[in-house]
């Protein structure tokens, strides 16, 4: 005689949604302008949050990663190659009932990298003085992101940057780029040191264009700013 099988019942299949970050969340992004002179800046008071980092430190895939938009910043193989300050306007949003809504639009600004420029003596000096400019009177700076190669997180050219922007009194947060090129042993190393070279009131963020990972903590901090939390 054969057995009935029992059954199982089983419970509802599981649904996976992607995690989005609490506050308000990037739903556009376009170019705007480029520019080396502040009469070619854009007009207005909008928020500006800028990028800046050593060339090749991955600061393109950051950008691209963040907004969600493949192709947004340029990508290349040559260091150095972004050589104006490049203006993205965005646009955020945050659900605050299924009726209201709040959107915030600011500037995240793409800075060119630092480490390539050459002085009139053939020394290489950290940046052009248009991106100083820039850094220095921009009404609009509400947040500066350093990025810090995980890999390599002693460099001198990076701790020699950092001491220029915390004594200018730029708002600083430190962002770890490649971690996902590091074994975790080495990371957990690695950001240890970061936190102890470059010291700023809100910890270091590890982040990953590759999986994205970091990128709500990132926002987070975005969001501090853009909403007017920031202390």
């Amino acid at each position: 005689m054969k057995q009935r099988k029992k059954q199982v019942k089983r419970g509802p299949a599981p649904q996976y949604t992607r995690k989005e970050p609490k506050g308000p969340r990037i739903i556009a992004s376009a170019y705007t302008a480029s520019a080396v002179r502040a009469d070619q800046y854009p007009e207005g008071d909008t928020v500006e949050i800028a990028f800046l980092g050593r060339s090749n430190v991955g600061k393109s895939s950051l950008i691209n990663s963040l907004c969600n938009h493949r192709g947004l910043a340029l990508v290349s193989g040559q260091p150095g190659k972004t050589r104006t300050i490049n203006f993205f306007s965005i646009t955020s949003k945050e659900d605050i009932s299924d009726t209201e809504e709040l959107r915030y639009h600011w500037f995240l600004v793409d800075l060119p990298g630092y480490g390539f420029a050459k002085t009139d003596k053939g020394n290489r000096d950290i940046w052009s003085s248009f991106i100083a400019d820039y850094i220095l009177h921009s009404d609009r700076l509400m947040l500066l992101c350093l990025l810090i190669d995980g890999r390599h997180p002693e460099l001198p050219i990076d701790q020699e940057a950092f001491k220029w922007l915390t004594e200018s009194g730029v708002p600083l947060q430190i962002v770890v780029t490649k971690v996902d090129k590091l074994k975790s042993s080495e990371r957990q190393r690695n950001m240890r040191r970061i936190k102890e070279l470059f010291p700023t009131k809100t910890a270091p963020i590890a982040y990953s264009s590759l999986n994205h990972t970091g990128r709500e903590l990132l926002l987070q901090r975005i969001n501090t700013v853009i909403v007017g939390e920031e202390e």
